[in-house]
C-alpha cells in the first residue's frame, strides 16, 4: 500500500467556493475564510462572484460553468450552504437537487485541487418527521416527482414537512455518496453540518414572533447556549474542509446546542 501524501500545511492559502454566500451562514463562512487568507468565490442569487439560481437546471449549470472559468478548473474546497426554509416546492429543489448538482458538478474541479474537501448544510430538522414521498423521490433523482409530492403536501396543509424532508434526503444522499469511488476512493472527504436554530435573515422574522419562537424552541430544544449565530457555525465548516481533516467523511455533525441528544436521547450512538 502506498504511503499517503503529506497534507498541505494548514496555513497554506486555499481556493474555496461557497454557495449561499450573500447572507447567513454562507456569508459568515466567506468572511471567516477570507480572514484566514483563503481565496473564496461566493455564489448566490445576487451580490456575489457568481449569480445562479440553484432551484433550476440552468442555474446549476451556470454555477459550474462560471466556477470553472473563475478557477481555471481547480478548487480545493466546496461549501454548499445555499438553502431555503419555505413551505413551497422550491425548497426541495434548492436544498436537495441544487446541493447535489453543486457537489457533483464541482467534483471534477475538486479532483484537480490540493487536499480537496467538501461539506454541505443539513439541519437538525432532518430528524423531524418528514414526508417520505418527497424523500424517496429526491433520493431516486426524480425532481419532477419530488416537486409534485411537495406541492401535494402544500395542498393538504402540510407544507411544513417539506424543509425537513429536503434535509433528511440530503443527509441520506451524503451517507451514500461520501463512501463512493468518486469521493472517498479519490481522497475527497464529504461531510455535512446540521445546525440547530441559527439566527440568520431567513429565521429572524420567525423568531421575532413570540408564539412562533416558542414553537421553534419546542421542536428544536437547545440547552447549550441556545440559538447559534452564523459566526459560530463557520469555524466547523472551515475545519471540515481544511487539510487537517484527513479521516472524517460521511458524517452529519450536529451543531445544535444538544437538540439532537434531547430529541433522540441515547437511542443513537
Amino acid at each position: 500500500m502506498s504511503t499517503p501524501a503529506q497534507p498541505t500545511p494548514v496555513s497554506a492559502p486555499r481556493t474555496y467556493l461557497v454557495t449561499g454566500a450573500a447572507s447567513g451562514i454562507g456569508k459568515a463562512t466567506v468572511a471567516h475564510l477570507r480572514a484566514h487568507g483563503h481565496t473564496v468565490i461566493g455564489a448566490d442569487l445576487q451580490g456575489t462572484d457568481i449569480t445562479a439560481d440553484l432551484a433550476t437546471p440552468d442555474g446549476r449549470k451556470q454555477l459550474v460553468d462560471h466556477a470553472r472559468e473563475l478557477t481555471g478548473g481547480r478548487l480545493d474546497a466546496v461549501i454548499a450552504s445555499a438553502g431555503l426554509a419555505q413551505f413551497v416546492p422550491r425548497t426541495v429543489q434548492v436544498n436537495y437537487f441544487g446541493v447535489v448538482a453543486t457537489l457533483e458538478g464541482l467534483r471534477p474541479l475538486l479532483a484537480a485541487g490540493t487536499n480537496p474537501r467538501a461539506v454541505l448544510l443539513s439541519s437538525v430538522a432532518s430528524i423531524h418527521p418528514a414526508d417520505q414521498t418527497i424523500v424517496d423521490a429526491a433520493l431516486a433523482g426524480d425532481e419532477e416527482a419530488a416537486v409534485t409530492a411537495a406541492q401535494a403536501a402544500v395542498d393538504r396543509g402540510e407544507g411544513y414537512t417539506i424543509y425537513g424532508a429536503s434535509k433528511q434526503a440530503i443527509a441520506r444522499w451524503l451517507r451514500r455518496t461520501a463512501i463512493s469511488d468518486d469521493w472517498a476512493a479519490t481522497g475527497i472527504p464529504l461531510n455535512a453540518v446540521a445546525p440547530g436554530t441559527t439566527v440568520t435573515p431567513m429565521t429572524e422574522p420567525m423568531l421575532a414572533d413570540a408564539e412562533v419562537r416558542k414553537a421553534v424552541d419546542a421542536g428544536i430544544p437547545m440547552p447549550l447556549h441556545g440559538h447559534a449565530r452564523p459566526e459560530q457555525v463557520a469555524p466547523l465548516l472551515a475545519w471540515l474542509t481544511s487539510p487537517e481533516n484527513t479521516h472524517v467523511t460521511g458524517q452529519v455533525i450536529f451543531l445544535d446546542g444538544g437538540a439532537d441528544a434531547v430529541l433522540r436521547g441515547d437511542n443513537v450512538w
